[in-house]
């Protein structure tokens, strides 16, 4: 089986990349970040780039954020990465090997790679990482918890997996909340928090973190990329500008004139009711990706929502249209569609479970809840205003439920105190994020139980069943009845399918896409 699936993996996760180039890519090659270096040198050797919200950590490992890890992939690296075709490919790797029965890896490390700190990466300092990795990353836990990395000698470690898959290379290898290698000292001082010293082996080191203001990240000059062209999150990575400083730029009016006139060099999550004004703006290059759902979370644990009629009422209350017409502002920037994975995807992507999506039956809704006993408890939304597709869906879902009859209530955080309330479901009933597109149904968010609470033995089996099939076509099926089994349950809803907007000056250069923006590669030419 393993012979037969992890080709198959790798053909749908390339043919999910050329959709993720998405429309009017101004992303470039290796040979176009070489050019920008020239212009680097002749120019500016920093650069800006505006994000949406304050990062609430610079760990990736530990926290399920796109800030995160966007700017950790530029600081650390891991054993393996995805090249622009979605190919799990060698970083701080080497080589590895797979024993007869599919349950030892035997992985060589590359030698010489030096820390931030110029301490040599040696086997204990990728077996701490790794060992810690699997334990406090929801999405390493729930696929391959149970699992143990083991120092064979200085540069060589073994991975004994909790059961055999044929996907254990691209667990490895996945950008979200990626495995990133620290100096063991540094996971050892770790807190549930996170790490408090930020040093990887990446392009660029951590010069400094001013919250609320910027993180400023410094060329990495000793810095020893693995082989081959820059690839996607792989390869030859050396960094272009001499400084990247992310600054935190919360007011997305504030981004957009900052990238007009030459204050930011990029502006992340442009709000999509700006796309078309930006398109025109001369100076401005504008990139759409298509990049994966705007998705509702409700609460299976806690109060009233632990009831399943309840779940379904809410459900039964929404209009989508409204939802993303909010959100997005612009129809040809989004697709309403209930599945979880990308749908033109020939073998993920479904519409099971449906005739639940998109319902807009307020009757149904008002049925499900007196069945439910509900007495007009506060249900409460928690968002954030970082994050306006986010916090403009959350207010017309306020509206929508409170039309059919719930006392639904907004609490608005910043984004940092928004994801601890997420994190906790005492502290919500539901709430909305935007969610990148994942390679596997297997990794998303709804799955992991660290999310939004969801434990129903009916996940840990779907999962198991994906994982364990026989065939492409058995996979398929099994996910066909998990993604339908969210629907029934009530633990969750795509609300449709987004396009993500970052907005450039015109003389920046090498910037690309996977997953996250690489600015390794990036220079400003004047």
């Amino acid at each position: 089986m393993k012979q037969k699936m992890l080709p198959r993996i790798v053909a749908v996760a390339a043919c999910m990349a050329l959709l993720l180039a998405g429309c009017g890519s101004s992303g470039s090659g290796s040979g176009d970040a070489k050019d920008s270096g020239d212009a680097g040198e002749s120019g500016a050797s920093e650069l800006h780039v505006a994000l949406a919200a304050n990062p609430p950590s610079l760990d990736p490992p530990s926290v399920n954020s796109n800030i995160v890890g966007g700017i950790g992939i530029h600081v650390y690296e891991s054993l393996f990465a995805m090249n622009q075709d979605y190919e799990p490919t060698p970083v701080l790797a080497e080589s590895y090997e797979v024993s007869e029965d599919g349950m030892v890896y035997t992985i060589k490390l590359r030698q010489g790679v030096k820390f931030h700190n110029g301490e040599e990466m040696t086997a204990d300092d990728v077996v701490a990482s790794m060992n810690r990795w699997v334990e406090v990353s929801a999405k390493a836990n729930t696929l391959i918890g149970g699992s143990v990395f083991e120092k064979a000698d200085d540069y060589t470690v073994t991975l004994k997996v909790n059961e055999a898959s044929s996907d254990i290379i691209m667990i490895l290898a996945s950008p979200i909340q990626f495995a990133a290698i620290y100096p063991a000292e540094v996971v050892d001082k770790a807190t549930p928090e996170g790490v408090d010293e930020y040093i990887g082996t990446g392009p660029y080191k951590v010069a400094e973190w001013k919250q609320d203001q910027y993180v400023k990240l410094e060329k990495n000059e000793d810095y020893q990329p693995s082989e081959g062209e820059a690839s996607g999150l792989a390869g030859d990575k050396t960094g272009v500008s001499d400084v990247i400083y992310f600054d935190v730029v919360t007011d997305a009016s504030t981004r957009i004139a900052g990238v007009k006139n030459g204050q930011y060099d990029v502006a992340e999550e442009i709000p999509l009711d700006n796309y078309e004004e930006l398109s025109k703006e001369a100076g401005v290059t504008v990139r759409a990706e298509r990049g994966g759902t705007l998705n509702l979370f409700l609460n299976t644990t806690e109060g009233i929502m632990a009831d399943e009629n309840m779940r379904q009422a809410v459900l039964a209350a929404l209009n989508c249209d409204d939802i993303l017409m909010a959100s997005y502002g612009n129809e040809e920037l989004y697709e309403l569609n209930a599945g979880w994975c990308v749908p033109t995807d020939a073998q993920w992507g479904t519409d099971a479970g449906s005739e639940y999506y998109n319902q807009q039956d307020a009757e149904k809704a008002k049925k499900l809840m007196k069945e439910a006993g509900y007495n007009n408890e506060p249900l409460v939304l928690v968002t954030t205003e970082d994050y306006a597709e986010m916090y403009n869906a959350t207010l017309v879902v306020q509206e929508q439920l409170k039309q059919a009859g719930f006392n639904a209530e907004v609490e608005t955080y910043d984004f940092s105190t928004f994801m601890e309330h997420r994190a906790d479901p005492k502290q919500f009933s539901m709430y909305i994020t935007s969610n990148s597109y994942n390679m596997l149904p297997i990794q998303l968010s709804v799955l992991d139980s660290g999310w939004a609470g969801l434990n129903a033995p009916e996940v840990a089996e779907g999962i198991k069943a994906i994982r364990q099939a026989a065939s492409e076509e058995e996979a398929a099926a099994a996910w066909e009845e998990l993604q339908s089994f969210l629907y029934e349950y009530g633990a969750a809803t795509v609300l449709g399918h987004y396009t993500g907007v970052t907005a450039m000056n015109e003389g920046v250069e090498g910037v690309n896409y996977l997953r996250f923006n690489t600015y390794w590669g990036a220079g400003v030419s004047k």
